[in-house]
């Protein structure tokens, strides 16, 4: 619990590309497509008459706040990539399409910077919930060219990507008891706190990627083969990692490029965030962790190039991470 916990308010994350269909990872012109369900239930004993939302990539986007503050100096050696930097011509930012209600009606909005009011057509009183749907998408940014903790990395020598994504969706901001909403700009320096909700995701991706994710993977009979289930099924009951996929397995990949799509399904319960990876060029190990009554994975998703020290290590700092804290 903390400090808000008497105010704060709950949602339930449906994110897809529409009812039907997932999160699209466009691994050709490297995009994000998505459509997100959002259940907002008013804990809070205010009556609410607009919501805001947080728009992190906006951060990204040309003539963005946190560009215009970016601090730089001029030494006697500078790398051209560095002075780059502050004339990129890179198209970051949402591209909102929609935000409409239950009932398919749109529902009135207003974007400034890395924030998003929704107007509601009425006001939401205490424990009352507000369904509502947001369509977007984005251009993932290079975190070598433009810079970032999350991305995309590109592999030049087998023409490969490694995506790195969060702060990947509008997701609600916090209303507290304190200062109300909790609406300041993000400018890429500094955290804040987030609500806690249920999360149901859906990702599509090419056929040969792997995907590691927040919560618990829902379709492993789709998603895994037999020998991926049976080895993850190992691991859960092993002292030590095992492998899930093999760096062979994964190097044999690489040169592929599948052009068949699959979907991940997760879910995860009261949680304040949801980020995901996903690259053909993964390698997975994992074992279990006893943690009181259950048992907790702890995983690692990493490329050759992150040989032999992740392999080594990686997992087992995990686990140890687990099991002190």
């Amino acid at each position: 619990s903390c400090f808000f916990n008497d105010t704060a308010t709950t949602e339930i994350y449906t994110l897809s590309l529409h009812d039907a269909l997932p999160i699209l990872l466009d691994d050709e012109y490297q995009r994000l497509y998505g459509t997100e369900t959002v259940t907002y239930r008013n804990n809070s004993p205010d009556i609410l008459s607009y919501l805001w939302i947080q728009l992190d990539q906006n951060m990204r986007a040309q003539g963005s706040d946190a560009v215009k503050i970016r601090p730089g100096t001029l030494s006697d050696e500078e790398q051209f990539s560095a002075i780059q930097r502050y004339h990129s011509d890179y198209d970051g930012g949402f591209k909102i399409e929609y935000a409409k209600d239950s009932a398919g009606k749109p529902l009135p909005y207003t974007i400034n910077g890395t924030m998003m009011r929704v107007d509601l057509p009425s006001p939401l009183k205490h424990g009352e919930s507000l369904k509502f749907q947001i369509k977007w998408w984005y251009n993932i940014n290079d975190r070598d060219k433009v810079g970032g903790r999350s991305g995309m990395e590109f592999f030049k020598e087998d023409s490969n990507y490694i995506y790195t994504i969060a702060q990947f969706y509008p997701r609600m901001a916090i209303y507290n008891d304190v200062e109300g909403w909790q609406n300041k700009q993000f400018l890429g320096r500094g955290e804040f706190a987030l609500e806690f909700g249920d999360f149901d995701v859906k990702i599509t991706t090419p056929h040969d990627h792997i995907i590691g994710a927040t919560g618990v993977l829902q379709n492993p009979k789709q998603a895994l083969s037999p020998k991926q289930r049976s080895r993850l099924n190992k691991a859960r009951t092993s002292a030590e990692p095992v492998l899930i996929v093999t760096p062979a397995e994964a190097l044999e990949k690489e040169s592929r490029h599948a052009k068949k799509i699959k979907i991940w399904h997760f879910k995860a319960k009261n949680v304040r965030d949801f980020a995901f990876a996903s690259s053909r060029k993964f390698i997975w190990d994992a074992m279990g962790v006893k943690f009181g009554n259950r048992t907790v994975m702890a995983m690692s998703y990493y490329p050759k190039e992150g040989n032999p020290l992740w392999e080594q290590y990686s997992t087992k700092v995990v686990a140890h991470t687990i099991q002190n804290y």
